[in-house]
């Protein structure tokens, strides 16, 4: 029972953490301890299994963390795992269907086996064939124990990050909680695939069908896809069907979830996605799936569109929107931002390569400044990456810049949304007119009786919060010197009273320049 917290595996889950760590702050080492080399780096995280894996793929995307050595050696890292031996497997098998057997015939041996569940090839009793996805046993356990340690060992480094490195590991892992935690319960994918097929039915992509009174949290059974990988170059030639149409297809899918509907499919690595012999795009794998706020798509689509045109005012607006930048960043820094994204967008003879390499160095270069990379968006970068990934691989030169920007620029306006434009605008708002009028009268009624509200806007309060801990580091400083000033006096070494005399007069004297 208690595997999961045995010294070894604590150990390697600390050496993890903690490279993570060095490497993010750049430093040497820790408490005497370097950090893991790339290679062992990986060999760890396949140790540490199923949550750590995760967790990988999510870090992969996080260039602005990361090295390309450890960025090269984490891309590599693949969800497949040994299945289940036969006993687990009746385990989970019987805890999902119970008496009730529904196959007509079973396939024990698993078509794939990856670190939340395994899925095998069915008959139902009609003759319908089904995939069956079954969870692994004890898996939520794991997940839960493997959260509890990295939270007590985030708790030990928390001290020593930067705030704003700090922001971003702490959005990295929440995140990662959140969903992986999401992940192990089937019932939740059930909810996911249903919601992809209601909202993206007229999209021309297809999804499997859900048979509900047979799936539960350890076990979820559709219509058995088959096709051709998408990255099956071979076989998409015989058939011919053009790879090029297929991303075409597979653009405007995504930038229809991220940017129209915010309901994304987070996994779109080439195994997810089939293609059938009419050339049907079929996706598969509902387990990770992201919903982005309106306020992030449409700071999403300003920040694009911005960056288009060159438009600095804007850019920084969504920037800040997104949570990019830091309220307390310079002019100085918000122009050097903008300038190399305008870079990354404007340049004409980037190929792919020279675009991505430039990408990374805009990544890189802000681990020094006051931006963060919120964790919402993570998601959006790994998806847009894997999906860049089968551009790049089998269309020669792919730009996921420049091929994918006239699809998002073209669709700017349907984004956006229809309120947006003048005359529904206007209407919206002499409809909401009473309401403001109604809130401008609670807003003097308080007033005048002395209880009014003010809430204050998070980008105030970040302004705040450095004013704050500029003005007490110091002083802060100086009661620690004139604490070890009294200390130092209790003491009976040489010159005792003589180091006291002098720690008291820095103390005052820091004390009183904070104060000054």
């Amino acid at each position: 029972m208690l595997k999961n917290y045995a010294p070894g595996r604590v150990w390697k889950t600390f050496r993890f953490l903690l490279t993570v760590f060095v490497i993010v702050r750049k430093k040497e080492r820790f408490l005497y301890i370097r950090p893991l080399d790339p290679t062992a780096f990986k060999q760890t995280i396949l140790d540490l299994g199923v949550s750590f894996i995760k967790l990988a793929q999510v870090l992969a995307t996080r260039a602005d963390f990361f090295t390309e050595d450890y960025l090269r050696e984490l891309k590599t890292i693949h969800d497949e795992v040994e299945p289940m031996d036969r006993a687990d497997f009746e385990v989970m098998y019987n805890r999902a269907f119970g008496s009730v057997r529904p196959f007509r015939h079973f396939v024990h041996s698993p078509i794939a086996s990856a670190s939340i569940g395994q899925v095998h090839k069915a008959v139902l009793d009609d003759g319908t064939k089904v995939a069956v996805k079954i969870r692994r046993l004890n898996i939520e356990k794991d997940v839960l124990d493997d959260i509890r340690i990295i939270g007590i060992f985030l708790r030990i480094f928390h001290p020593f990050f930067s705030r704003l490195t700090k922001n971003s590991l702490e959005a990295v892992l929440n995140e990662f909680a959140d969903m992986i935690v999401k992940e192990v319960d089937l019932s939740i994918e059930l909810d996911n695939l249903r919601k992809f097929r209601e909202i993206y039915q007229l999209s021309g992509i297809r999804f499997p069908d859900i048979y509900p009174r047979y799936c539960s949290c350890d076990a979820l059974v559709m219509s058995f896809e088959t096709g051709m990988r998408i990255d099956d170059k071979e076989g998409l030639a015989r058939s011919n069907i053009p790879f090029a149409t297929l991303m075409d297809r597979m653009i405007s899918f995504y930038m229809e979830q991220m940017l129209v509907c915010g309901l994304f499919h987070a996994d779109p690595h080439p195994g997810n996605f089939l293609v059938g012999d009419d050339g049907t795009l079929i996706v598969l794998d509902f387990g990770m799936v992201k919903r982005l706020p309106n306020s992030t798509r449409v700071a999403m689509i300003e920040m694009i569109k911005a960056a288009n045109e060159q438009d600095f005012e804007l850019f920084i607006v969504s920037c800040k929107r997104l949570g990019v930048i830091a309220a307390t960043a310079r002019e100085d820094q918000m122009q050097e931002l903008a300038e190399r994204m305008f870079d990354i967008f404007g340049n004409e003879n980037l190929n792919a390569t020279s675009m991505q390499n430039l990408a990374f160095d805009v990544l890189d270069s802000m681990r020094e400044l006051p931006f963060k990379v919120p964790q919402e968006l993570v998601y959006v970068m790994r998806a847009s990456s894997l999906v860049e990934g089968l551009g790049t691989s089998f269309i020669e030169n792919f730009n996921g810049i420049k091929d994918i920007l006239p699809v998002l620029i073209k669709n700017i306006n349907r984004a956006l949304g229809a309120e947006n434009r003048l005359f529904p605008t206007l209407k919206s708002e002499l409809m909401s007119l009473p309401l403001t009028v109604r809130r401008l009268k609670i807003i003097i009624t308080h007033l005048s009786e002395d209880n009014l509200h003010i809430k204050l806007s998070g980008e105030t309060l970040e302004i705040l919060g450095e004013y704050v801990r500029a003005y007490l580091k110091p002083i802060g400083m100086g009661v620690l010197l004139l604490t070890a000033a009294f200390f130092v006096q209790n003491l009976s070494f040489s010159h005792h009273q003589e180091v006291a005399v002098i720690l008291f007069i820095l103390g005052v004297l820091r004390v009183l320049i904070a104060l000054k």
